[in-house]
């Protein structure tokens, strides 16, 4: 029997309030602490990673602009965006976070496959692409030997604020999602077909795991899968 992940369906969450609650998992967790993924979606948000220059922020307006600990450049993140959070310890998994990356991009690559769609990965700007257009991204940190931020997928999230800022530091990156490549698309499927691939390349059995035992406050009273339709 493979080891568990732990899979925690967290809903519309303040960008803030999960930033610290990955923190503070991170920093909580030992030797014996199962690794988790978290799914959710982000209220509207602009985030910076360490590599991020302001000028790639272009008019965020009246979207927060948060500096955070991960990896890359300016994102945005809103709802019907798909974002998972892998929280792994990568010393267990004999895995570099480079190793990561490339997992991450190819569970996303072989979920849009199944959907009959080609996309690619490059090699100096992680992430996913179709065609050109950007349609999943990647950042991560590395601490005490642990992973947290991830990925996340474009489904039926407004791409219009993405105009406001320069997508990971590319100016004129054109942006994508699943619904204007496939039609109507049922996020809370495509949330547990991903959560399904990445558990099998990292070779992790899910288990259904409970908001409230987190030790994080995270708003909303149950764990319950995504329930989004676009």
């Amino acid at each position: 029997m493979n080891r568990p992940l732990r899979a925690r369906w967290l809903g519309l969450q303040d960008y803030p309030v999960t930033w610290d609650a990955m923190r503070s998992f991170t920093d909580r967790r030992d030797a014996s602490t199962a690794d988790e993924v978290w799914l959710l979606e982000h209220l509207p948000v602009f985030t910076q990673g360490l590599a991020g220059k302001p000028e790639h922020v272009l008019a965020p307006g009246d979207i927060p602009v948060i500096q955070t600990d991960r990896g890359g450049q300016v994102t945005y993140h809103g709802p019907g965006q798909l974002v998972l959070y892998p929280l792994l310890d990568l010393d267990r998994l004999q895995l570099g976070v480079r190793c990561l990356v490339g997992r991450l991009e190819q569970v996303v690559i072989d979920l849009l496959g199944d959907y009959g769609l080609q996309a690619q990965r490059r090699e100096a700007a992680p992430g996913v692409y179709v065609d050109g257009a950007k349609i999943a991204s990647i950042g991560l940190k590395v601490r005490r030997g642990c992973s947290y931020h991830g990925l996340a997928l474009n489904i039926g999230i407004d791409l219009a604020p993405f105009a406001r800022i320069n997508p990971c530091g590319y100016a004129g990156q054109p942006m994508t999602r699943m619904i204007d490549l496939l039609g109507a698309v049922e996020f809370n499927t495509v949330a547990r077909q991903l959560l399904g691939r990445l558990a099998e390349t990292l070779g992790l059995d899910v288990v259904e795991a409970a908001t409230d035992d987190a030790g994080v406050d995270f708003g909303i009273e149950s764990s319950t899968p995504i329930e989004t339709k676009q």
